[in-house]
């Protein structure tokens, strides 16, 4: 079978997915015919994306998160308005994927939640095509899935979201910590996290790990540490202007995106503090870490995120980045033996729902 691509290009996540997927197909005889990602001013796509998809990549203008002035914080208002004045321009990316639909004929697009898909599916005639939309966010779909109580615009916004990205969807393969009872409900399986990582030997050496998906949570780990100097942490972000590598003061580092260093570290760490996604919480659960995740602040999905890494034994949900109750915890986390059991279906469920198209 012929596969075709389409990956949001916000995170890590979405490339961790996109990069664990493409190996699974090809090592089974099929084909990741091209691969678009979604570009931005913001963010920079990491060089390992091009490195590792072994497919053909195209970066496109897409529609993205605009943050407040602290650069830690969605504001919905200006998100809106930015990508209805940039409209047009994502028109012309629209064009883009379905003239390389007719150029390679591909009989499905797997569409890791960028919400170009779900227009491409409204406006364009697709014929045979079929739509997969893999990610977390669609295990909303499942009736166990714990919604955060008492935001309800911000659920309404996030479910709406969902919907725009997966119009005319043929199946939803849902990412999960842990198996959901039934696991098949309509169009809906719920899979394995799609990782790209081996786990090697695992060492617990005295340093605390921390990625950000905003960068203007740096600000609230560096008043940490001003008064926390002792505790070695290293971190990983993405903010173009500084060096490779950057140390505001002794035993505080930041790293721009690196997923080879990342992983090493990853392994390598006595624990993990992060914004709540979804791959790297996988990622420390596979290499028995503990986790602290704080929500970005106004993206409900993060949210979700956080209470079902609890209840699937990753570690604590919390506020701010305060790295002294990881250092509380560290002492207390049991790993769950049941999650790298979980994870070694992945490549079997994959396989059988994309091939059953």
């Amino acid at each position: 079978m012929k596969f075709l691509f389409l990956v949001q290009g916000e995170g890590r996540g979405h490339m961790t997915q996109a990069i664990a997927l493409s190996k699974i197909l090809r090592d089974n005889g099929h084909e990741v015919v091209h691969v678009f990602i979604g570009k931005n001013k913001r963010r920079e796509i990491p060089s390992y994306f091009f490195d590792q998809i072994e497919a053909l990549v195209e970066p496109l203008p897409a529609p993205t998160f605009i943050l407040d002035k602290q650069n830690k914080a969605l504001n919905l208002l200006k998100t809106i308005g930015y990508n209805l004045l940039n409209f047009s321009i994502y028109v012309q990316s629209l064009k883009r994927i379905h003239k390389k639909v007719k150029e390679t004929n591909p009989d499905a697009i797997i569409n890791f939640y960028d919400i170009l898909g779900g227009f491409y599916f409204m406006l364009f005639k697709t014929k045979k095509l079929k739509h997969i939309c893999v990610g977390r966010q669609f295990l909303t779909c499942h009736p166990d899935y714990p919604f955060e109580k008492n935001r309800a615009v911000e659920k309404y916004n996030f479910l709406l979201n969902n919907w725009v990205t997966s119009l005319r969807c043929h199946k939803y393969l849902a990412l999960s910590f842990r198996p959901y009872s039934p696991n098949k409900i309509d169009i809906l399986t719920v899979t394995p996290p799609l990782l790209n990582i081996k786990k090697g030997s695992i060492f617990h050496e005295n340093f605390i790990l921390a990625y950000m998906v905003n960068d203007g949570y740096a600000e609230d780990l560096i008043a940490w540490h001003k008064r926390n100097k002792a505790v070695k942490i290293h971190c990983f972000w993405d903010r173009a202007e500084v060096p490779t590598s950057y140390s505001p003061h002794e035993n505080l580092t930041f790293h721009q995106i690196d997923n080879t260093l990342f992983k090493d570290m990853l392994r390598r760490c006595s624990g993990y503090i992060s914004t709540a996604g979804f791959e790297s919480i996988c990622e420390a659960m596979y290499l028995q870490k503990p986790v602290q995740m704080i929500p970005v602040e106004r993206q409900y999905e993060q949210s979700c995120n956080a209470i079902d890494g609890e209840i699937s034994g990753a570690g604590f949900k919390s506020s701010t980045f305060d790295v002294s109750k990881l250092l509380a915890y560290i002492p207390k986390y049991q790993p769950d033996p049941n999650f790298e059991n979980w994870l070694k279906k992945a490549d079997a469920v994959f396989l059988k729902e994309l091939t059953d198209l």
